[in-house]
């Protein structure tokens, strides 16, 4: 029984590895090695049987078959007997040898059997093999393969079969005419040698030690012969590579003395191939086996080939390796390795070859050679090691090589000899000195993509392994430190290797700390005579001029730091101590900091602070001069580095400094006026700092020598001081005026304080006032900056206030013309802003100016400055700096004037001069004159000097200039405003006679109210302005009133409409707060204003009709309501307005709502009519009085005033107007409307839409935010319960949301409006009905109902409603009644026999199987059953579970999803304490909850999850409950197969006799129409079987079973198929 029935579900297996799809193939293949883990000879014999029986059956799936028999062969080979084992032998060779044609997987599938049988039964496998491969017949290629990969399988099974075998094969290569099959004798021949190598190899492992060479010499021997002299001249290639494959190791099975014969034929046959063949690493391979052969043999004949041997394979190292070809890169190794063969051997001959190939030209010959040149070096040292200089000198021309592939070369080459102990032979230095020369090239000179040729260097660069290699031979070759010491010092100076500062550094610090280490406190640096080693001098400058530019060169300023630290005692004995704790502090400021973060000049200084402590640190005057000498003379050195030279100047300046010798000073100043590069303009600036810091110390001298350099013979005809250089071109002569000037800019600025005043007119600016007349920017911009250093430090002087500057008016002119001289509308140079800072600090200086000087001064300042475009953005940080500096400049330049004349009048001057731009049409010139004035009267309020109690006379004019800007369109005009305004009000409280430190509550709201300002929302905008105008209501003197009012009424013109209407409302709040003083003539006023609505919308005319209306409504209401409903709709704007005016007073606006309500209430919503005799729906058409009512509703309770009457009939308006939105759904506008939209939009007129329902839903909103419930408007907002509102689809959901947030935000609200939606029940209108149901059934949802007392009358209004005729009521009656869940779950239990009657009641609805009532009472029982009572409960539990039980495979989702999760609530309530009866309903939705798992519905799958979880309790299985608690979390993900087959374990292991019940369940779902349920149901049934003890397999109709299966094989879903395959697979378990 047990045989035929695993017989039988292999045979059903079989029978659908024809199956088209791959996947289900291979899960075939997998449920037959799945069953021949259990029984594998009856698998195994099923299999062979199969083949046998099915000769017709394609190949494919022979060969899956196949596989299936190699996976449980190789899997059970010690449990094969030999029979079963016989049987597969014959089977597979049979299979592999059926067709004389190649069909590789197929016959590949058979090897591989018949390879895995021979692990075990190899002499059976050779038996039938040998059969096969008989004298004189040419056996079948698959043949020979086999024995092949048997050979590697089993080496020591086979090797003593190959002596027979090889004489067999051996008269066979001479019968072989075709190339595929000589290609398998040669692939045989090389696996053959192969194992015969291996078996030699491990003779102590062997079974038959006695195993010689010899054996195979001559069959192998007569092999080669066939291989070489016929074979290997074959056209085909790939039987000329297979067959050079095997030379390689037949060649070691080669007599010694046939092989030293065939060497001379041998070695050039296989060279040729290099020509003939693009992939050749075969051919090398195979050469360098042959190669090694000959020499373990003690070949001669090598010397005879090595010549053509050397020239091949030099060949092909210069073969450019493509990065992306491994197989060239392969090649490559095993050339490199022949060339290691060759070094040992003939290093004379190699080396011979080798080096002249170094002098070619060619770039791929001399990259090649330089990389078998470091092969060997590494590879060959031994034999290398007497021809060091010989190689040595050969590097000569590679050195000069400019390609960066050949640089590379001889960089590694260079490694190689550093670390083989060539570097410190003659001509070693000159290998360091390359290498460091490849260290100093520029990132930017290589390149960064690689060509088509061309290897790739961006990360592998020749800069990048120079610098490795560099610090790799100092710091990890010991014998490197006696040749790199102190050499590497002789690169530290000269500029063509500043760009190997960085890795020299590091080197030289590493050699210097060893040589610390052993050598204590002796001196590091031993000159001896060596001429060439830099000075102490020379590196100090060094290493400090380039420290100044740190984070270039991979960060040379930290690596020359320690360089210096660690060279302290060579440098000067005294600085040790010193620079121990400065050099530390320098470096951790440089890691705090980055390129971009790092200020340049605050690290400069740092620097200098260094070189100065270091000089007072020496104090040896001598070393300071020669410290001096040495830095003049490295300056030329930086002409190409400008900000370098321009510190190492600085650093001049402090060495001279420094110096006690005079004579010192004024030389080396002269010899840097003499060599300036002047054309340079840092250079020009480095020179004038230069001798700024030197005229610190050396004042005189300093001064002295720029008028010596003026008068010498140098400088030609002195008619001016700068008309010296008269044969040079004027611009040149104009750069040296420039540094000049500068010089004495840097002079004054540094020059101390006490010596400045006595020489400042007659030496500084005597000599600068002859360059005013110059047109050259740079040069004006000298003489600014000169100005404007000279002037401040005058001014920054002790005697600086008393100080008469005779030529302060002639500076100030000069200064002026500069400004006027910019670009008005451009920024590009500092001019302005330094002009405007020497104009500041001259102001403050005596005399004093004139007066229209004065005026001319701030005119052309603001001129210049202020109409300059926009400030720049933020991309262009230099620009925004300028910007920002120069605008600093002029606030400054303002404030100095202003302090020189502190009175109101003093002030009107400058808020005049500002005026213009205040009121300019363009935004950013107001920003910055309201900047400007804020600024000035701040100035003038903080230094307010009060004698006497005068008045503040033109306090009004200003704040009528000022707090219009309030309202300016720009955020940043209105904030500067209200500071105006704010310091003008304390301005008055001052002349008042308030102390300065007094804080006035009034005036300080104003800042208050800046955030108001910040909103672009005009009317918290112009709400912010009427607070600002009621504020200065309050501080404003009487007397001022007037010209205020005259000063606002001119800004009503403002060309900014925002400041015209900041005026109006200023206007108007000012006659409101001191209107006592005016006269109001309001009919006057309302005419005026209503003959201008037609042709305006400025707000003060709209303000006065509405007060017309209102004024008129008042004693006429109704009649002002019939007339304006008599307006034609829809309304426009002036209508609207007047709507709103009659919500002015509570009492007028609730008699107009009242009017409205009767007229939306009394009239019918809509008719209906046919648009078309032929339509099948008649048209429904809005009526126009309720429709106009309506608009005129939402009007009137959209003005703010309406509030109270709002408040007063609001039940009835919310009750209204939300049976009007549903009355009005899909209904039309009236016909008339419909004609008007037309004709407007075929005549391109843009003219209002109305839409009945629209317009009822806006009413509602205005009187829900009226009534004080805007959280209900703005939560249906953003819900999207509105838009939900007004369509017919999403209308009941529009009422549910409306009524939750109605709960959650106006519960007070809700018992009156309640109590009019209960009067609705009778409505004659469905809609109605179902809108009013919808709202109340809502309520319930909210505890709010309870808490009002409410709920009892609530659910008895509902209960009434389910006999209504309308599904959709009864419906939302059952939705309701669920709500009591959510909103008062404690009153559940009192009313539990009311609910659940209705819930039941609700299931058995209609004889629709699809009711959606019977949906509404399942969804609404799931919400109920935790909380009603339980004796209740049991009382209906069976008939509930019965009655879903039909929905769990319902077509709609819903229904599936509703009712699984009602089940899963069934079980929950249970609590684990169920009757039998509900227990085996839970038992019977077991497997259909399981396999809806796999659901293609998302909510269904979670709804099983939670039932599932549920479940768990009642099955009294601790274990199974636990799974579903663990597997099944909402949010988790689920590996379904391992839930599966857990819970089935579970199953089996305590509820076996379930086995029967839930396979037939399983059985049923076979037919699921959803594919993923299909395919979950034979898993279900696998993993059942899979766990079910034996004694419970009774219960299975194996039969039925199977037959399902075999049907779902058939399945159309390739899924499908492969799940019922691998349940077959377990069927085993019947066995």
């Amino acid at each position: 029984m047990s045989e035929t029935y695993v017989k039988r579900l292999s045979t059903i297996l079989l029978d659908a590895i024809t199956d088209k799809d791959p996947r289900v193939q291979e899960q075939v293949c997998g449920a037959l090695c799945t069953l021949g883990e259990s029984q594998p000879a009856e698998v195994l014999s099923a299999c062979e049987e199969h083949l046998r029986l099915h000769e017709k059956l394609a190949h494919p799936y022979r060969t899956m078959v196949l596989r299936a028999m190699e996976t449980v062969v190789s899997n059970h080979i010690g449990e094969l007997d030999k029979d079963m084992a016989r049987a597969i032998i014959l089977l597979a060779s049979n299979e592999m040898t059926k067709v004389k044609e190649l069909v590789s997987d197929w016959q590949q599938a058979a090897s591989s059997v018949l390879v895995a049988v021979g692990r075990r039964f190899i002499s059976s496998v050779m038996e039938e093999l040998l059969s096969k491969f008989q004298p004189g017949l040419l056996p079948h290629p698959c043949t020979v393969h086999t024995l092949a990969s048997l050979s590697i399988s089993n080496v020591f099974g086979m090797v003593p079969f190959l002596t027979s075998i090889l004489s067999t094969m051996l008269p066979m290569l001479g019968a072989a005419k075709h190339d595929s099959m000589k290609v398998v004798f040669c692939c045989a021949l090389q696996r053959f040698s192969e194992s015969t190598l291996e078996y030699l190899a491990n003779l102590d492992q062997a079974p038959d030690p006695t195993v010689r060479k010899d054996a195979f010499a001559s069959d192998i021997f007569g092999a080669y012969d066939i291989l070489f002299h016929q074979w290997l001249q074959s056209r085909e290639a790939k039987l000329r590579l297979a067959v050079v494959e095997a030379l390689g190791p037949m060649s070691h099975l080669l007599p010694s003395e046939k092989l030293e014969e065939q060497l001379p034929k041998l070695l050039p046959g296989v060279l040729t191939l290099y020509k003939k063949h693009a992939e050749t690493v075969h051919v090398s391979k195979s050469l360098g086996q042959i190669l090694e052969a000959a020499v373990s043999v003690g070949s001669r004949t090598l010397d005879i080939q090595l010549d053509s041997l050397l020239a091949a394979l030099h060949a092909q190292i210069c073969v450019p390796i493509e990065s992306s070809s491994p197989l060239v890169t392969s090649n490559r190794k095993e050339v490199l390795r022949c060339f290691t063969v060759l070094a040992c051997c003939s290093p004379d001959r190699l080396l011979a070859f080798l080096l002249p190939k170094l002098d070619t030209s060619n770039e791929r010959t001399r990259v090649g050679t330089l990389q078998v040149l470091r092969h060997v070096i590494n590879a060959a040292a031994a034999q290398m090691a007497v021809k060091k200089p010989f190689i040595l000198s050969s590097m000569k021309l590679p050195l000069l090589d400019t390609n960066n592939k050949v640089k590379r070369a001889v960089v590694q080459v260079v490694s190689a000899m550093a670390h083989h102990g060539y570097l410190e032979q003659p001509g070693g230095k000159a290998m360091v000195e390359y290498v460091v020369q490849q260290c100093a090239l520029p990132p930017e000179a290589e390149p960064q993509k690689p060509g088509a040729d061309s290897e790739a260097l961006a990360a592998d660069s020749v800069r990048a392994i120079s610098v490795s290699t560099l610090y790799l031979v100092s710091t990890t070759v010991d014998r490197m430190g006696e040749v790199l010491w102190p050499y590497l010092l002789e690169f530290l100076v000269p500029v063509r290797f500043t760009g190997a500062l960085s890795p020299l550094c590091r080197s030289l610090v590493h050699l210097a700390q060893k040589r610390q280490e052993a050598g204590a406190h002796a001196p590091l640096i031993q000159y001896n005579g060596n001429v060439h080693l830099p000075s102490p001098y020379a590196i100090t400058t060094r290493l400090l001029a380039v420290s100044s530019n740190p984070y270039v060169g991979d960060g040379r300023g930290a690596a020359s730091l320690r360089l210096l630290s660690v060279l302290h005692q060579d440098i000067h004995p005294a600085l040790g101590q010193r620079w121990a704790t400065a050099i530390p502090l320098l470096l951790e400021h440089l890691e705090e900091y980055s390129e971009e973060t790092l200020s340049q000049k605050e690290w400069e200084e740092k620097l200098l602070m260094f070189l100065r402590d270091s000089l007072a640190v020496v104090s040896d005057n001598t070393w300071v001069c020669q410290l001096t000498l040495e830095m003049c003379k490295q300056l030329p050195n930086y002409n190409g580095t400008p900000l370098e030279k321009n510190f190492l100047y600085k650093c001049v300046g402090t060495t001279l400094g420094a110096a006690s010798s005079k004579e010192v000073v004024r030389k080396h100043l002269q010899e840097l006026l003499e060599t300036a590069r002047y054309q340079e303009e840092r250079e020009r600036e480095g020179l004038a700092c230069c001798f700024g810091i030197c005229a610190t110390s050396h004042l005189d001298d300093t001064l002295a020598q720029l008028e010596d350099f003026v008068k010498s013979d140098v400088l030609r005809k002195s008619a001016g001081i700068f008309n010296i250089f008269k044969d040079r071109s004027e611009s040149e002569a104009d750069k040296v005026r420039s540094a000049l000037i500068l010089c004495y800019g840097h002079v004054a600025a540094r020059a101390p304080c006490e010596l400045l005043l006595a020489r400042v007119e007659a030496d500084v600016f005597r000599n600068m006032s002859q360059c005013f007349s110059t047109k050259d920017p740079a040069l004006r911009l000298s003489l600014v900056q000169s100005v404007c250093m000279a002037t401040q430090a005058i001014c920054s002087s002790a005697h600086g206030g008393s100080f008469h500057l005779s030529r302060k008016a002639e500076l100030v002119a000069q200064m002026v013309e500069f400004i006027k001289a910019e670009p008005p509308d451009s920024l590009r140079t500092p001019i302005r802003k330094k002009a405007m800072l020497a104009c500041t600090y001259l102001v403050t200086l005596e005399p004093a100016l004139e007066e229209q000087v004065q005026a001319d001064l701030i005119h052309s300042c603001l001129h210049s400055v202020m109409a300059m475009l926009p400030e720049p953005e933020e991309g262009d940080s230099h620009q925004e700096s300028l910007y920002l500096d120069t605008m600093q400049a002029l606030k400054d330049l303002l404030t100095s004037l202003l302090q020189r004349n502190m009175t109101p009048q003093g002030l009107q001057v400058m808020v005049e001069h500002l005026s213009p731009w205040i009121k300019s049409p363009r935004g950013h010139e107001r920003v910055r004159a309201l900047g400007l004035s804020a600024c000035l009267l701040q100035f003038f309020l903080e230094h307010l000097q009060i004698s006497a109690l005068v008045p503040f006379h033109n306090l009004g004019l200003l704040v009528g200039l000022f707090s219009p800007r309030c309202a300016d369109l720009w955020p940043a005009t209105r904030r500067e405003a209200v500071s105006c305004v704010h310091s003008l009000l304390y301005l008055q409280l001052g002349y008042e006679g308030f102390s300065r430190d007094y804080r006035d509550d009034v005036a300080e709201q104003l800042l208050s109210l800046k955030d108001g300002l910040a909103h672009p929302d005009p009317t918290i905008l112009f709400h912010t302005c009427h607070s600002i105008a009621q504020i200065i209501a309050k501080r404003l003197p009487p007397d001022q009133l007037i010209s205020l009012l005259l000063t606002l009424f001119e800004g009503l013109g403002d060309p900014d409409k925002n400041c015209s209407r900041a005026a109006t409302v200023m206007i108007n709040c000012l006659l409101k707060e001191r209107g006592s003083m005016l006269q109001e003539k309001v009919p006057e006023i309302v005419s005026v204003l209503r003959s201008k609505l037609q042709e305006t919308r400025e707000e003060h005319v709209l303000q006065a009709a509405q007060h017309s209306v209102f004024v008129l409504a008042t004693h006429h209401c109704a009649t002002v309501v019939s007339s304006l409903l008599g307006s034609p709709l829809p309304f426009d704007s002036h209508t609207c307005t007047l709507w709103r005016a009659l919500a002015l007073e509570p009492g007028l606006a609730a008699q107009v709502l009242g009017l409205l309500l009767e007229k939306i209430s009394r009239d019918v919503p809509f008719k209906e009519s046919r648009a078309f005799l032929l339509s099948s729906t008649p048209d429904r058409v809005a009526t126009l009085l309720p429709l106009a009512a309506t608009c005129a509703l939402h009007e009137v309770a959209s003005a703010p005033a309406s509030g109270p009457a709002v408040l007063e009939l609001y039940p009835q308006l919310f009750a209204a107007l939300l049976l009007r939105v549903s009355c009005t759904m899909g209904v039309q506008p009236p016909r008339h409307l419909q004609a008007k939209e037309r004709r407007s939009a075929s005549s391109g007129l843009a003219s209002r839409s109305l839409e009945p329902c629209s317009s009822a839903v806006d009413a509602l909103q205005a009187v829900l935010v009226r009534g004080g419930n805007e959280d209900v408007v703005q939560h249906m907002e953003l819900d999207g319960g509105w838009q939900l509102l007004k369509t017919s689809a999403g209308h009941e959901e529009g009422v549910t949301r409306l009524a939750s947030a109605m709960a959650k935000f106006a519960g007070p609200r809700l018992p009156l409006v309640m109590k009019v939606l209960f009067a609705t029940q009778s409505s004659v209108y469905e809609v109605q009905r179902v809108t009013s149901t919808a709202f109340l059934a809502e309520l319930l949802s909210s505890n709010v109902v309870n808490d009002l007392m409410l709920l009892e009358s609530l659910l008895d209004n509902l209960t009434a409603r389910q006999k209504d005729t309308s599904a959709r009521v009864r419906r939302l009656v059952l939705r309701g009644l669920a709500n009591v869940a959510s909103g008062s779950p404690e009153k559940v239990q009192t009313h539990s026999p009311q609910l659940l009657t209705a819930m039941i009641s609700g299931l058995d609805d209609g004889d629709d199987p699809h009711s959606l009532v019977a949906l509404e009472a399942m969804v609404g029982l799931a919400r109920l059953l935790d909380l009603v009572d339980t004796w209740d409960l049991r009382a209906v539990l069976l008939h509930i579970a019965v009655r879903i039980r039909p929905f769990f495979d319902s077509e709609r989702m819903e229904f599936r999803s509703a009712s699984i999760r009602l089940f899963g609530h069934l079980n929950k309530a249970c609590r684990g304490d169920c009757e039998d009866v509900f227990l085996e309903q839970v038992v019977g939705g077991l497997a259909p909850l399981l396999l809806h798992l796999q659901d293609p519905q998302a909510p269904v799958v979670a709804a099983c999850r939670f039932a599932l979880r549920m479940c768990g309790p009642n099955l009294e299985c601790e274990e199974l409950a636990a799974v579903f608690q663990k597997h099944l979390q909402e949010g988790h993900g689920l590996h379904f197969g391992e839930f599966l087959n857990t819970t089935c374990k579970h199953l089996m292991r305590h509820f076996p006799d379930l086995l029967g019940r839930l396979l037939s369940t399983s059985l049923f779902y076979f037919k699921s129409s959803w594919e993923d349920v299909r395919a979950a149901a034979p898993m279900l049934t696998g993993f059942l079987v899979l766990h079910v003890e034996a004694e419970q397999l009774p219960q299975v109709d194996l039969e039925q079973l199977l037959a399902a299966l075999q049907l779902l094989l058939k399945d159309p879903a390739p899924e499908v198929r492969a799940k019922a395959a691998e349940t077959l697979g377990r069927l085993v378990k019947f066995a």
